[in-house]
């Protein structure tokens, strides 16, 4: 009986993850499809590669996720340790609603979030769109993350380390320079890696608030499935995919317990 239900296990496992990882498949092995139309495989080919990185308007487009990954995925990750250090050590007074206000952008639908921001451009800053307020987005929802990471590192060490710190003279600063910051930096490495990520690829929230004229790298991927999902959109996602991967991979490596969301 107990074999057979680990069988039953096993094979729900196995169909689940085909789900999940079959079409992610079909989509990089039909980058290399030497057909304009893609319906059906012609024969290999990575002439697609090439007309991707000649293309201007997708390399602009990448230019544009990169600055703003980059620079959302550096703030995000000061103001989220920050605030994970002071979720984890002040929870009196008005610091209780910290974890609810740093916490509820991650929680929030992201459509729901869109919009909230897009009318908090408008209507309340009158701000234009385009770089600034893509950027403004993505630091609000990545900050959550790094504050998740950086508050489960915080909550595995020892207190009596930090008292001993305090003990042989060492200012808050120093020991927050000597002795915190070495302890939780896979987990701060972990969150600018998590950051960079999911502002790469974010789409929902970046078509509310990009404006007219400003595109990135998911906005000019929808913009080009409308019309036909040709192989130069296939190979554009499979590079995509490989980063994404790779980062995801890279935190978890750097800080597997706050991942597994231990708290």
């Amino acid at each position: 009986m107990k074999g057979r239900a680990t069988a039953w296990l096993w094979a729900a496992a196995l169909a689940v993850y085909a789900f999940l990882y079959l079409p992610l498949a079909v989509v990089v092995l039909f980058s290399f499809n030497d057909s304009l139309l893609n319906a059906e495989w012609v024969g290999f080919t990575t002439r697609w590669y090439a007309t991707l990185f000649a293309d201007e308007q997708m390399l602009g487009a990448a230019a544009n996720s990169l600055l703003i990954a980059l620079t959302a995925a550096t703030l995000a990750t000061v103001l989220g340790t920050m605030a994970g250090m002071a979720m984890q050590r002040w929870r009196s007074g008005l610091l209780r609603c910290l974890p609810f206000l740093v916490l509820t952008p991650v929680a929030m639908p992201e459509i729901l979030l869109g919009v909230s921001l897009l009318l908090f451009f408008r209507q309340v800053l009158d701000l234009t769109l385009g770089l600034v307020s893509i950027l403004i987005a993505h630091i609000t929802f990545s900050i959550g993350f790094v504050a998740i990471v950086v508050r489960t590192s915080l909550a595995m060490l020892d207190e009596s380390i930090f008292e001993a710190a305090r003990d042989l003279g060492a200012g808050p600063w120093q020991t927050f320079r000597r002795v915190t910051l070495p302890l939780i930096l896979p987990a701060v490495l972990a969150g600018f890696l998590m950051s960079f990520t999911l502002s790469i690829d974010d789409f929902v929230i970046t078509f509310f608030v990009a404006g007219v004229g400003v595109t990135t790298l998911p906005l000019q991927i929808y913009s080009m499935i409308k019309v036909a999902v040709t192989p130069e959109v296939n190979a554009v996602s499979t590079l995509l995919m490989a980063l994404t991967l790779t980062l995801i991979a890279l935190a978890a490596r750097l800080a597997p317990d706050a991942l597994k969301g231990r708290m």
